[in-house]
């Protein structure tokens, strides 16, 4: 095969991490080369030096055997490589065509931009996806499924001869992914080379031709997929094997005290009921297909949408929680699908993050904050939580996804919390990443806390949870325990064939 892409000897450095390390890797013209590795193993950082979004301290790039330099994401683009982010990277108030488009827009003849031209390009483009969204409103009006494929537009809109997709599938259904698939085998025969990252390792097995595995900034190897199962390659990751991700559940479920009740949830004034009960020290499963509802029940209970109606009885009080505000106060945490843009503020340390929402602990003499008692609770709570980083004064933009959740989830145990729902906990997570995860809310519910966990993953769902509730049309359907939580029974009735 022809030649596409060098990377010779790249390494990168942030304050406190060795991100990259002599790092060398090939593409070849129609290769699909999947990118492993845990998170805060590299691969990210190494793509965003190949689109010339960070610079590289050391090592050379070529692109067709000629040795490149990037200033800046356009000079990539310039050079035909194009990046799908992990990280949605898109303007709110514009929409997808403006979006798609930006510092590059489409002009006509007398210089002026064609935003009807534009247009029809996305939508071409969307059409080709089999994906219908609204392509003239702000894109924060759009779900996240729908921005990830305003991302994966602005990739493909692009024409690259070298593409990069960061977790594109995250967000989306078996469905819409299956067609992400078509598209690249499309490009796969135009001689388009792609580096492809996923921690779902079916979707490597299914698209891809070559691996190559990255670890704690450093390379590991590379193998042709054909050769590969998934045991080595987790094990080539992790640097152990990983015997089984879920930790076992209790030999006798939770149902001793009820902790929170949810009687007549109706989020709209047609729509329908749901009413639910969480255990002290239970994990509660929220399962659905997208758009089922889960998500939004959940945010409708804490009082961050608005709804219908709804009876919340919580350790045998009737409550109101009209805001996340009161909820917070009264014990229940959310930590939410998107944690970078509604989880966290990245630039800050580890002990702000923590530390937000709760100032009130260490306050003294009613004006002043007790920074040492600050830094100690954060400390004892990146401990608590295993938050793996030099330092408590560690920008959080600077760890891994699992290590940002963890500080997410310090951050309510520091409120003390009770009851945490979390929406999506393992998206964009590696394999060893997720079974810290599941093992830390385990040991959590053995303290007592309640958890309800909301997940498109369905084998987490049956391997982590204790009850599941199914969800379908914006309502709850089934309320499964026991042998019934099984991948047959659950898809029957999130499906309506039950």
């Amino acid at each position: 095969m022809e030649r596409l892409l060098e990377l010779q000897g790249i390494s990168k450095s942030f304050p406190g991490v060795k991100a990259l390390d002599n790092i060398s890797l090939t593409l070849d013209k129609g290769e699909i080369h999947a990118l492993l590795g845990e998170n805060g193993a590299g691969k990210s950082t190494l793509m965003k030096i190949l689109c010339g979004i960070y610079s590289n301290d050391e090592g050379k790039i070529f692109v067709e055997g000629k040795e490149v330099k990037f200033g800046n994401y356009k000079d990539a683009i310039d050079a035909g490589i194009g990046i799908i982010f992990q990280e949605l990277s898109l303007i709110p108030y514009l929409n997808a065509v403006e979006n798609i488009f930006l510092n590059r827009e489409i002009k006509n003849a007398f210089g002026l931009i064609d935003f009807a031209k534009m247009r029809v390009e996305t939508l071409k483009i969307l059409d080709r996806l089999d994906v219908h969204i609204n392509v003239d409103v702000p894109v924060e009006q759009l779900s996240v499924a729908e921005q990830q494929f305003v991302e994966i537009v602005k990739a493909l809109s692009l024409n690259a001869k070298i593409l990069v997709l960061d977790e594109p599938t995250s967000t989306l259904t078996p469905k819409e992914a299956d067609h992400l698939f078509d598209i690249m085998r499309e490009l796969k025969q135009k001689g388009v080379g792609m580096f492809f990252i996923s921690h779902h390792l079916d979707e490597i097995f299914e698209i891809c031709d070559t691996i190559s595995v990255l670890r704690d900034g450093t390379y590991v190897g590379t193998k042709p997929v054909k050769d590969s199962n998934v045991d080595e390659l987790v094990e080539m990751m992790v640097g152990r094997k990983v015997e089984n991700n879920y930790p076992p559940k209790p030999e006798v479920p939770p149902h001793e005290k009820v902790i929170l009740e949810v009687n007549n949830l109706i989020r709209e004034k047609h729509g329908k009921p749901s009413s639910f009960k969480l255990y002290k020290g239970e994990i509660l499963g929220f399962f659905g297909l997208v758009g089922a509802g889960r998500t939004e029940t959940a945010r409708a209970l804490i009082g961050a949408d608005p709804v219908y109606s709804k009876e919340v009885i919580l350790d045998g009080k009737k409550e109101t929680l009209g805001s996340p505000d009161v909820a917070l106060q009264k014990g229940i945490g959310l930590l939410p699908e998107d944690r970078k843009a509604e989880g966290l503020i990245l630039p800050f340390s580890i002990t702000e993050n923590i530390a937000m929402n709760n100032y009130s602990k260490w306050i003294v003499g009613k004006i002043f904050i007790d920074d040492k008692k600050e830094v100690e609770t954060a400390k004892d709570l990146i401990k608590k939580v295993r938050v793996k980083t030099p330092s408590h004064e560690t920008a959080v933009q600077n760890l891994s996804g699992g290590n940002q959740q963890k500080v997410v989830i310090g951050r309510w145990l520091n409120n003390d919390c009770k009851v945490l729902i979390f929406d999506e906990p393992t998206r964009g997570i590696d394999v060893g990443a997720k079974a810290e995860i599941y093992e830390l809310m385990r040991k959590l519910t053995e303290q007592g806390i309640s958890i309800i966990m909301i997940s498109s993953e369905l084998p987490e769902i049956i391997g982590v949870c204790d009850r599941v509730e199914v969800f379908r049309e914006g309502a709850i359907v089934a309320d499964l325990t026991g042998e019934d939580i099984n991948s047959n029974t659950i898809m029957l009735y999130a499906t309506g064939n039950k």
